[in-house]
């Protein structure tokens, strides 16, 4: 992460990002929001199925960021995943979300090399180049179009990566929320892969949503909530953080704090169906 995004020296740089004013109100918003549907009464029964529902749901969204917007019904109908280039994309996004809860216990120890199998597990497997699983080297291209700021060198990537690493590794005291936005912001923000970084970064945060507790069940898919609010709005939100001010840092904050709200609001709507019968 950049020096300058943080506030205030400070031994827990994210514990000062949860300062910045609107914070507290964000992560205030989400605690309630995530709290109402973990009381409600079908995840006492059925919390398994709420959880693979979201996970598809996740990865649709996610998928619809990186330019395959496809409609749930047929995410859930198909089976062939690669045979173009919007169908690779969607089938990386539902590996990602498979994958994403089988990698806890490895992640606070060694957050770089759950990146890299994110990567692997979004490419489906390493291809002749050898590009998949690591790092770019100098010289490699990146495609990632949503993103268009600036791309960090690979001198630069390797350093950024290694202060991410050592701040997820030492913990902070920073809310699930903040933690979360800033590893999803600085993922997106260096590209540290040639593919696939959006779905990695989305699948970075949510991670930190499970491991942290907020979501234990990874039932609140924040991928439906960016993909709701837009690609617009997430590559504006986005600025906010690669500029380094307080400002941007608490706006890109507050807008993934929304993204988990209109996951929230989704799995709650699962709920409601599964209740009726309806699903």
């Amino acid at each position: 992460m950049r020096t300058n995004a943080v506030p205030a020296p400070s031994a827990d740089p994210l514990a000062a990002l949860g300062e910045l004013p609107g914070v507290p109100e964000a992560v205030a918003s989400v605690r309630t929001a995530v709290d109402r549907v973990y009381g409600h009464r079908v995840m006492r029964r059925r919390s398994t199925e709420v959880t693979s529902e979201a996970a598809l749901r996740g990865a649709r969204g996610s998928a619809a960021l990186a330019g395959a917007d496809w409609a749930l019904e047929e995410v859930r109908r198909r089976t062939d995943f690669g045979a173009e280039d919007e169908a690779h994309t969607v089938g990386a996004a539902l590996r990602l979300s498979a994958e994403a809860g089988q990698l806890l216990s490895v992640w606070r120890q060694s957050p770089l090399r759950v990146l890299a199998r994110l990567h692997l597990v979004a490419a489906g497997g390493a291809p002749a180049d050898g590009a998949v699983g690591r790092p770019r080297l100098a010289g490699e291209a990146v495609d990632e179009p949503l993103v268009t700021a600036p791309l960090p060198d690979a001198a630069e990537l390797s350093g950024r990566l290694e202060g991410l690493a050592g701040l997820i590794v030492a913990g902070s005291a920073a809310p699930a929320l903040v933690n979360a936005a800033v590893v999803h912001g600085e993922l997106l923000a260096l590209r540290p892969f040639c593919s696939y970084n959006g779905l990695v970064a989305r699948a970075a945060q949510r991670i930190v949503l499970i491991g942290s507790g907020l979501d234990p069940k990874s039932i609140c898919p924040a991928e439906v909530g960016h993909a709701e609010l837009g690609r617009e709005a997430y590559t504006t939100a986005l600025e906010g953080y690669l500029s380094g001010t307080a400002e941007g840092m608490a706006a890109w904050i507050a807008h993934c704090g929304r993204a988990v709200e209109l996951g929230v609001r989704e799995s709650t709507a699962v709920c409601e169906a599964l209740q009726r019968g309806a699903a």
